[in-house]
This record gives C-alpha cells, structure tokens and sequence, in this order.
C-alpha cells in the first residue's frame, strides 16, 4: 500500500497562514482566547447635573479653586484631584475638556438658586483640558456638605460640543454617603467608581479619580 502524502495537510496549512485573522489566532498562545485579549472598561455612571450648575461661568475658571482672582479661600482641606479620562478601550479622549463645581465650606454655591451668598474668594469652578494622556487636575478642597446632601463635587467632561458624561465625585469613608438618597440608589460597583479615598499628601489631600466615557 502507497505511503499517505502529506501534501493536502501542508497545503491547507498555507491557506490558513495567509489568512491575516486566523494567522493571527494561530501564531496566539493556546491560553490566551482572542475575544479575551480585548479589554474593555466599564463606564463611569453618570448622574444629575443638579441645580447649581453655574449660570455664568467665572472669570477665574482655571483648574485652582482656592484662587479667585486676586482673592485667596483658606477655608477648608486643601484637596489635589487627578486623575485620566479614556474610552471604554483605554485610550486617553484626546480634546476633552473637564469641568468641576461644588459648594464652598458653608455649604454655599456660586448659584442665583441659592438662598445664601457664596464665599468670593472660592472659585466654586474649575475648567481644564486633559493632556495628551488623557490627565487633568485640580486643586480644591476636601467636598462639604449641604443641606439634605453628603459632600460631593459634581463632574462634567465634554469634547468639543458634546456631552460625555455628568456624575459627582463622593469620598470614601464619608458617614453621610449611607444618607446620601443619591448615593443609595447606586449598585457596589457604580459606588466604588465615584467614591474615592482622599488621603493626606504633599500640600494636602489627595484622590484619583479616573474617568471612563462612551466616545
């Protein structure tokens, strides 16, 4: 009996190796699944925008909101907030632009819709645009709290006209998250993307908070 040629097994070795995709999965170690070798990240949750968005943005909107102008707020724990926003692939949003506003330390915002008169010398917004890797900053104080609310800053990240996301930024470990009707409604792990630690630092807290979009 003839011995078996293994010119087909060979020929259709070729074939599949001049496929780009399946090449590709060949080459691929055994352990890895190529659906897995994607990632991607979960959304930050969005929540209300709120009713203190400033009507007219302050003439002072840069990422210090411990300098108005001339003036300086000493109130409060100073507080240096960073972090990167990226798409749900990972890739710093190139463009985008983060907005940041929040209540002074009595509890006070820079609002017409607000009963009482907000501290001058607190900025109360803040406007960057993120670097290339996708980083901002800011510096501003440890959140407080307001009437019916636990401390919070309320988060607003935009490209070009578009609105990406609105959420608000709690601290970890804060007793009246547990109050908090907005907190409440959150599931463990929309809570654990928007409550984070702020912790002692160089010249004062720190908190990372990174920020994931639909873009």
């Amino acid at each position: 009996m003839p011995a078996p040629t293994l010119q087909p097994l060979m020929s259709r070795r070729r074939l599949l190796a001049g496929t780009p995709g399946i090449a590709a999965a060949l080459a691929m170690p055994a352990w890895i699944s190529p659906v897995k070798a994607a990632t991607s990240l979960r959304p930050t949750p969005s929540q209300t925008e709120g009713p203190f968005y400033p009507v007219q943005l302050p003439a002072d909107s840069d990422h210090d909101l411990l300098v108005n102008g001339p003036l300086n707020y000493s109130r409060g724990q100073v507080a240096w907030i960073e972090g990167t926003v990226t798409d749900t692939r990972g890739t710093p949003v190139s463009g985008a632009v983060v907005e940041i506003w929040q209540c002074d330390e009595n509890g006070r915002y820079h609002h017409p819709g607000d009963r009482g008169q907000a501290d001058p010398a607190f900025q109360g917004f803040g406007r960057v645009a993120v670097g290339r890797d996708g980083s901002y900053r800011f510096r501003t104080m440890r959140p407080a709290r307001y009437s019916g609310r636990t401390p919070h800053i309320h988060f607003k990240v935009r490209l070009d006209r578009h609105e990406l996301l609105t959420t608000q930024l709690y601290v970890q470990g804060d007793p009246g998250n547990e109050r908090d009707f907005l907190w409440r409604r959150l599931n463990d792990a929309d809570r654990a993307a928007i409550t984070v630690p702020f912790a002692p630092g160089d010249n004062g807290l720190r908190a990372n908070f990174p920020i994931v979009v639909q873009a």
